[in-house]
């Protein structure tokens, strides 16, 4: 076997020892996601396709198979997509504007000589590929501080029958201050991470300061970084509202304690 597989059957072995049951769908999922960004990206060739809308589809897809499949349909998965779902729809604007903005579509120099051989007249619109890509980019982010968030709230919540409203609201924004930190962190070294290679090729190559903050590549790395940001940072305030409200309405009117999570 490859090393790919070795590491394949590494991952799902570890994912099912610790994580059980939820450990095995979560494996599973990223070859369902794969599969959906597969999908989408053959549709996205067809010039008569909006990149933009099918992106949509496609994070509300991922969303969904990544919140209910793995934690089945209950209240953490419902308010963690509901909440993605609405932090979305807030970035999709600034996603447009900047991406228009900021001219990143297309390839810069760094990427022409790989192409070189390929027409670029494919007939599809690089601005909504670009934005489509910033909006692809945030999606895995801001499900993943959702659910983070979410998971937490629901057990403050049954474990403290008596708590409001407003407490609950206050204990998911105390959550969403820890988790901000290091989402960001991640972000920032997943990109240098990534693109290392680039910023040795920059220095080889004695790029200045202001050639490098000009870099298509450079830039549209950093671009969405922030967005991924600005989206982490927004769904802490919509999680902790959102999960606040529905969790203690839903107690009420049920007037039974919240349920246990399913595996």
């Amino acid at each position: 076997m490859s090393v790919l597989t070795w590491l394949a059957l590494t991952l799902f072995l570890l994912m099912t020892l610790i994580g059980g049951a939820k450990g095995a769908r979560s494996f599973l999922t990223l070859f369902l996601n794969f599969g959906v960004l597969f999908v989408t990206i053959i549709f996205m060739t067809n010039p008569d396709m909006n990149p933009v809308i099918l992106t949509l589809i496609a994070c509300t897809i991922i969303s969904a198979t990544t919140l209910f499949f793995i934690n089945n349909i209950n209240r953490t998965s419902v308010t963690a997509f509901i909440s993605t779902m609405i932090t979305i729809a807030l970035l999709l604007g600034l996603i447009l504007l900047v991406t228009d903005y900021a001219m990143i579509q297309g390839f810069g120099p760094e990427e022409i000589e790989e192409l070189g051989a390929f027409s670029l007249y494919v007939g599809v619109d690089f601005v909504k590929i670009g934005a489509s890509v910033m909006i692809m980019s945030t999606i895995g982010a801001i499900a993943d501080v959702a659910i983070s968030m979410a998971s937490p709230m629901r057990e403050i919540a049954l474990h403290n029958p008596s708590i409001t409203k407003k407490r609950l609201f206050l204990a998911g924004m105390s959550i969403g201050k820890d988790i901000l930190g290091t989402s960001a962190n991640t972000l920032f070294f997943a990109f240098f991470g990534g693109y290392l290679a680039l910023f040795i090729w920059f220095k080889d190559l004695s790029y200045s300061f202001g050639e490098i903050m000009n870099s298509k590549v450079f830039v549209g790395e950093l671009l969405m970084i922030f967005c991924a940001g600005i989206g982490v940072a927004l769904i802490i305030p919509i999680t902790s509202s959102i999960s606040a409200y529905y969790l203690l309405r839903k107690r009420k009117m049920e007037d039974t304690p919240i349920e246990e999570p399913r595996e």
